[in-house]
């Protein structure tokens, strides 16, 4: 139901994180107008992410949870086709931080390609900058990813060398268009001026030399494009918070492709996501027992960070923590 989907929102997510989008999410479940209508919409198509990215994007209020309700309610017509038209494409650049020392342990020139790209901001590794701890690695002017290291061996030293960086994506985004670098923007929660900032930066990176970003689906179209990677770089396949997006089978088809083809595969998302997509028992015991709400800037969740189907480390959500 929406009224228990924004709830869970509230106190999942948006709580001691984002007190302008924990109040929207508390007041959608009182108004039935405002429910009526996300409940006619495809289930996918109700998050509470979208409805508030598309309402800012088009200029309505989220300050005032009651200006808010009435504002959708008002501006129904507009807001709709835009709820069926977009999704949310958080790229989040800071994920990198996390799939760094994955990424220095594989033997290099390395071709990246990234399942569910958005506007493959994920896909520049080597341009961005590094703090683990004392020091930063790396150099440049890409965005520094701050995140806090806590796993028993030391931190990356280096960046990996990239040579082929592709994306693929059912609505891929261009950074050098404005009006898709300003949904990117409508998509960063309100209080977050720090991920805003990393947001434009790291798009500043993207733009200076543009990916390959091809549309298509990441089952149907994934082997095409993987045939494109030079044959004397190491193919990577990698994926964050993509697989919440498609079903159980969806997920497992894909699983059995990537498996198939040539080099490494890289899956960080939520466990309950990997459930059944990693080997039988590839998930360490009381998985689901370790997301207890932890004192973290984005909120409490946890990754499972999974190399070629097996885990090697938990991550932030956002790239805040590795361990």
């Amino acid at each position: 139901m929406v009224e228990e989907e924004y709830l869970a929102f509230a106190n999942g997510q948006a709580a001691g994180v984002s007190p302008t989008y924990e109040a929207l999410a508390r007041a959608v479940p009182t108004d039935d107008r405002v429910c009526g209508l996300l409940a006619d919409l495809p289930g996918g198509k109700q998050q509470p992410n979208l409805l508030f990215g598309v309402t800012r994007l088009l200029g309505g209020p989220v300050t005032d949870p009651a200006a808010f309700l009435g504002w959708v309610v008002e501006h129904w017509t507009e807001v709709r086709p835009e709820l069926l038209a977009r999704s949310t494409q958080t790229n989040e650049a800071g994920r990198c931080a996390t799939l760094l020392p994955v990424l220095t342990g594989l033997p290099g020139p390395l071709a990246l390609l990234e399942v569910g790209a958005s506007a493959g901001l994920c896909l520049y590794p080597d341009r961005y900058r590094y703090q683990y701890g004392d020091g930063v690695l790396g150099d440049g002017d890409g965005p520094v990813l701050d995140c806090a290291w806590g796993r028993p061996e030391p931190p990356p030293t280096r960046r990996p060398e990239v040579v082929w960086r592709a994306g693929l994506d059912l609505h891929p985004l261009d950074v050098t268009e404005p009006a898709d670098l300003h949904w990117l923007e409508c998509l960063v929660w309100p209080e977050q001026d720090a991920r805003r900032e990393r947001l434009r930066r790291a798009a500043s990176v993207a733009a200076a030399e543009p990916p390959v970003l091809v549309t298509g689906d990441l089952v149907d179209d994934l082997a095409e494009l993987a045939a494109r990677a030079p044959s004397d770089a190491t193919l990577v396949v990698f994926h964050t918070a993509v697989l919440g997006y498609v079903d159980q089978a969806t997920r497992r088809r894909f699983a059995d492709l990537v498996q198939t083809l040539p080099g490494h595969w890289i899956a960080n998302e939520h466990p309950s996501l990997l459930d059944g997509v990693l080997p039988p028992g590839a998930l360490p015991p009381g998985a689901l027992g370790r997301l207890a709400p932890r004192p973290r800037a984005d909120g409490p969740e946890a990754f499972v960070t999974a190399l070629d189907g097996i885990p090697v480390g938990w991550a932030g959500p956002h790239g805040q923590f590795c361990e």
